[in-house]
């Protein structure tokens, strides 16, 4: 029992909200829903909309748990640092309020649930897929590379491009180069993206110890970075057009230059020592990929001839 406002209240309620609360928020909601967010349009792709509903709900769920398992392991992995960043200080092992070997449970058992899910209603190919997804993400960058160099998120952010590979497989069994196309648009985005939010918070890094490169480099080598990327995103989503119809070049192009727009308005001001917004960059990101993707799923549901087809 507690006192609030004056009266007795019964704890139990609150500590069992708290607790689903904190297993929630080891999934990492919020990076589930834009990777899935990837998964539908690739789906629609591989079939050009013909797709059955229940095989996307299934490939859905699977790569949900899969994400979720990877992101719970990964928080288990950097409960260290958490505490120490003021960014991640809140989270639920930083905070003590989900015990780390129950965490460590929890993530293990949706990996593994993910695999054997993805087996049953997909195929052998999406499974295994998914779960060298959740090892990439936990072993290599987790554990082997965010710690040691400054190109962690280059080669870590392979992992969340999986969700597209793992939708055109679902769908196709197979890899094809479309998927490897959207492959690259996603990892050639992450930096980027990635990049953008640490310059905000560099000194979290520093605090930490983690050589994410805005921590351990100029503020304009890490502009100059940002733009490389950029342009490589844009490239690869152009890429792209031929396996799509006029509705996703459209928008490519469209919003491709809005973002280079971004990026080289950030490095400017930063060459001309003027105060910037990285932050706008990093919110803009998530806003460029999910209506480029979203163009692509209307392109593909439409069912239009592609652009040389």
């Amino acid at each position: 029992m507690s006192i609030r406002d004056g009266h007795l209240v019964d704890g139990a309620p609150h500590r069992i909200r708290t607790t689903l609360l904190g297993y929630v928020s080891l999934t990492k909601p919020r990076v589930i829903e834009l990777l899935l967010v990837t998964t539908i349009p690739a789906m629609l792709l591989a079939n050009r909309g013909t797709v059955d509903p229940l095989l996307i709900l299934n490939t859905l769920f699977g790569g949900l748990l899969a994400a979720a398992g990877a992101n719970t392991l990964n928080c288990v992995a950097d409960a260290d640092i958490d505490k120490m960043m003021k960014r991640t200080e809140r989270r639920p092992l930083a905070r003590a309020t989900v015990p780390r070997g129950h965490a460590l449970i929890f993530g293990l058992a949706l990996s593994v649930g993910s695999f054997f899910w993805l087996w049953w209603t997909t195929n052998m190919l999406s499974a295994h897929l998914a779960g060298a997804t959740i090892a990439f993400y936990v072993l290599v960058y987790t554990l082997l590379l965010k710690r040691r160099t400054s190109q962690n998120v280059v080669w870590g952010g392979a992992a969340g491009c999986m969700p597209v590979m793992i939708g055109w497989s679902a769908v196709t069994d197979t890899i094809a180069w479309p998927a490897v196309v959207m492959f690259l648009i996603i990892f050639f985005w992450t930096p980027p993206h990635t990049w953008a939010l640490a310059m905000r918070y560099k000194e979290d890094y520093r605090a930490a110890g983690v050589p994410m490169l805005p921590a351990v480099a100029t503020e304009q080598q890490v502009t100059k970075q940002i733009l490389i990327y950029t342009w490589l995103t844009v490239i690869a989503t152009l890429a792209l057009a031929p396996a799509a119809g006029w509705i996703y070049a459209s928008v490519a192009v469209l919003a491709g230059a809005w973002f280079l727009t971004m990026a080289h308005q950030l490095h400017a001001g930063v060459r001309r020592g003027d105060p910037v917004k990285p932050l706008r960059l990093f919110l803009q990101s998530n806003n460029y990929l999910a209506v480029l993707f979203l163009a692509l799923a209307v392109d593909s549901a439409i069912g239009l001839p592609t652009i040389f087809g």
